[in-house]
């Protein structure tokens, strides 16, 4: 546990020197601009475009631009994105080992009930329609998307609670159920959007932190701080859970609450991460997956290492999005540095091996 929270600083800490210009702006520079610590003229020369007449030296006008262009793209641009990138990392994975544990099925994600799809589905609405406003920090585009993600969070929780008590592999179903049906209308709604219509819409499918700033940002957090708070305290039920109904009624356990207490909480907070980032798949499926392999599957200690290694991955994964391309572009003399691949492209290029690899190798399961 403490080796990963180094391991979350050290991230943190150059974070504000990845991504692009970094040729012009490291992370030493923006921390010393951060900190007040004085940079040399000289030092400051060697950098491209710091010297702005071309003169051969350094005035202090140069001097303070560069400060404070460090400053703006090493914590307003790449410290933010790393930020949010952590928050949006540890809850794809607390709820995905959550979602795992309930469902006692191990491709249980995030996203298995339908409610990226859902999410999804709200947001093309929203784009088709052409709504135009803002409250509290979100946008239209955001609000339509957590409205969707409720709605299927409603419908799913409605089946849970019908006449006839639902197992999990048949919620599970329901869920994958409703996310097809989603699909669907989505397909249905890109066909009759224009050229222009579909560019957005296909973008935003494939996720992204972009639209995510400091206000976007902190109105995430009454979704997925109780999330994350909620799943801590239900290591010890979880465990229990694990042992099968019958067990976990004989020792106390109300077993219904536990299961519509960890839905509703896990379903609203990546609700809330869909509307804003939408969907980023494979955080929620991988890194349970690594984490239960590493340190057993004990959920007091899983769950919180699952969000720490979520939150790590998902800020490495958004540094591979920022410097890919402008990387692709050095090495083939095209101008590509202003270009970020989409982090939903990149946590699955990097998710999918991983997770094969980790199946591959899995123990077999014993015949029953």
């Amino acid at each position: 546990m403490a080796l990963c929270s180094l391991a979350l600083i050290a991230l943190l800490l150059i974070s504000p020197g990845v991504g692009t210009e970094s040729a012009s702006f490291g992370w030493w520079d923006a921390w010393r601009a951060k900190l007040g610590i004085e940079i040399s003229a000289d030092e400051i020369l060697q950098k491209p475009l710091a010297d702005w007449d071309d003169d051969g030296s350094i005035s202090s006008e140069e001097r303070d631009g560069f400060v404070g262009t460090a400053l703006r793209i090493g914590f307003d641009q790449r410290l933010a994105r790393s930020l949010n990138a952590l928050q949006v990392g540890i809850t794809l994975a607390i709820c995905g080992a959550t979602f795992q544990i309930l469902f006692r099925n191990i491709l249980a994600t995030p996203y298995t009930l339908g409610i990226a799809s859902g999410g999804s589905l709200g947001a093309l609405l929203a784009l088709k329609l052409g709504w135009q406003f803002a409250l509290l920090g979100m946008s239209a585009l955001a609000f339509s998307a957590f409205g969707g993600a409720l709605a299927v969070v409603g419908l799913v929780l409605l089946l849970a609670r019908g006449s006839r008590k639902l197992s999990s592999n048949e919620l599970l179903l329901g869920g994958v159920t409703i996310g097809l049906f989603c699909s669907a209308m989505m397909m249905f709604v890109t066909s009759i959007s224009s050229e222009r219509e579909t560019f957005f819409i296909v973008r935003w499918m494939m996720g992204s932190l972009d639209p995510v700033r400091t206000l976007a940002g902190a109105s995430m957090l009454p979704f997925v701080v109780p999330a994350w708070v909620g799943m801590f305290c239900a290591g010890r039920a979880l465990n229990q859970y694990r042992l099968g109904d019958d067990l976990a009624l004989a020792r106390g356990l109300n077993v219904a609450r536990l299961q519509v207490v960890c839905v509703l909480l896990c379903s609203l907070a990546t609700a809330a991460v869909v509307a804003q980032c939408g969907p980023i798949g494979f955080v929620g499926l991988v890194v349970p997956h690594a984490v239960s392999r590493l340190i057993g599957p004990d959920a007091r200690l899983l769950l919180p290492m699952s969000g720490m290694l979520g939150g790590a991955f998902l800020i490495v994964c958004d540094w591979g999005s920022q410097i890919a391309l402008p990387m692709v572009g050095w090495a083939t003399g095209q101008q590509m540095e202003s270009a970020t691949l989409p982090i939903g492209v990149v946590t699955a290029l990097i998710g999918v091996p991983i997770f094969l690899i980790l199946l591959r190798t899995r123990p077999a399961q014993p015949a029953s």
